[in-house]
């Protein structure tokens, strides 16, 4: 028998979450976005400040540039940079760069999968829920975001400034 601090930790394994990729992804639009409109800044620093393992940011980085949501220059005076104003960049964009389109259950993407469809009243709960949880998502952007983490940042003496 499990005790019940262990059978905490494995209900989260689990869970609908999003992947480890997405939320570095969301620290590091979140860094750029503290910074002043047109901060140029280095992948290993953003790895460094926002404790992401230096064998991903890289990748991560290149998704988000793939998805149109940073720039990347090489060489002198080269960096990353935000492609867009924070406040044009949502957790929608971000999460969706990762793990492509949200799907709770299959049945909301395809409804021919399931056999019990006709009869089935939680499909319509999942795509309830699916729909509530875009539009959290594409309703939460980048300044707001932003506004947020430096208002905590102001009292905690461990944060780094920006």
């Amino acid at each position: 028998m499990l005790s019940a601090s262990a059978a905490r930790s494995t209900c989260f394994l689990d869970m609908i979450a999003i992947n480890r990729e997405t939320d570095y992804a969301c620290r590091v639009i979140l860094h750029l976005a503290m910074h002043p409109p047109g901060y140029r800044t280095t992948a290993r620093e953003i790895a460094d400040l926002q404790l992401i393992p230096q064998s991903l940011i890289r990748r991560v980085v290149r998704q988000l540039s793939s998805a149109q949501l940073l720039r990347t220059t090489r060489g002198t005076g080269g960096g990353i940079v935000l492609a867009r104003d924070p406040s044009e960049i949502s957790l929608l964009d971000v999460v969706e760069a990762i793990e492509g389109p949200l799907v709770l259950n299959e049945c909301t993407v395809n409804p021919r999968f399931c056999p019990l469809m006709r009869t089935c009243s939680i499909h319509e709960a999942w795509v309830r829920a699916k729909e509530v949880l875009i539009q959290q998502l594409r309703n939460t952007t980048f300044d707001k975001l932003a506004d947020r983490g430096k208002f905590l940042s102001e009292g905690d003496p461990s944060r780094v400034a920006v």
